[in-house]
């Protein structure tokens, strides 16, 4: 039989063991980090790290090729320039992108620009914008657009851009030509936009369509199509562009800085 304080002390012993590990346990457990902020604290270097702070940002544009000097894009000159750059796709008089364009870009000669931003400042004033169908054309596209010509078994968009006139006589009457204004960087093919709708002013007839329906002064014209072509032209010409009568989209600055020059450099 134990001695009578042995049984009488243990309990107690076991009792108070109990009660300062428990305490223990608490203090250690106050004391450390809780487990969820550990958690997210370890997390947030690896997201913001140098793999995704180096990650391309998709909002960024293309990076556009440099210009030779002298020469600019459009849109850094007139900020929110809406452009239609049709000879970059398909939907033009050939069907397909014509050789040098390479990407949609609006170029032109920096005083072409210069001048054509005075012009549009000048329409915003009258409730329009300019729109542009093409500008710069390197001669590649003209030599192209030649090539084409000579293959008369190539019509598949004849009825959308020159049902009435046959191919063979698109260069004899004057809609397409060997040597451009364009590719001298002097020369815009354009139209307005009514700034109150968004939509194309109406000039009777649309951009490329090669016939008589979109000579200047062509007749049967409504009085509406007949404003707007005059408006177009009589800006364009306040500004040093003088027109193409064939043609009521087709302008040229006439103190152009390069009257002698075809550049060759292709377009994006």
């Amino acid at each position: 039989m134990k001695p009578f304080f042995a049984r009488f002390f243990a309990p107690l012993a076991a009792l108070a063991l109990i009660f300062f590990t428990s305490c223990a346990a608490q203090n250690t457990a106050q004391s450390a980090p809780p487990a969820e902020s550990a958690s997210f604290e370890s997390a947030t270097p690896s997201a913001a790290g140098p793999a995704a702070e180096n990650a391309p940002s998709e909002s960024l544009p293309p990076q556009r090729p440099a210009l030779p000097d002298g020469f600019c894009y459009v849109v850094d000159v007139i900020p929110g320039l809406a452009e239609e750059m049709r000879y970059a796709t398909a939907d033009n008089f050939m069907g397909r992108a014509i050789a040098g364009y390479n990407a949609p870009y609006a170029v032109l000669s920096n005083e072409a620009a210069a001048a054509l931003a005075a012009a549009n400042a000048d329409f915003e004033q009258q409730g329009f914008a300019v729109k542009l169908f093409d500008a710069y054309r390197p001669q590649m596209a003209v030599d192209d657009i030649m090539q084409w010509l000579e293959d008369d078994a190539d019509q598949k968009m004849k009825t959308v851009y020159y049902p009435n006139v046959e191919k063979s006589r698109l260069f004899a009457e004057q809609y397409l030509a060997s040597r451009s204004g364009h590719t001298r960087g002097a020369t815009v093919d354009m139209t307005l936009v009514d700034l109150a709708t968004g939509e194309e002013a109406d000039m009777g007839t649309g951009f490329d369509f090669f016939d008589p329906a979109s000579h200047y002064a062509a007749p049967g014209l409504t009085e509406e199509q007949a404003a707007n072509r005059m408006l177009l032209r009589e800006t364009m010409l306040a500004h040093g562009f003088y027109p193409y009568d064939n043609e009521w989209w087709h302008f040229t600055l006439e103190d152009e800085p390069y009257p002698d020059t075809y550049f060759t450099f292709e377009v994006g």
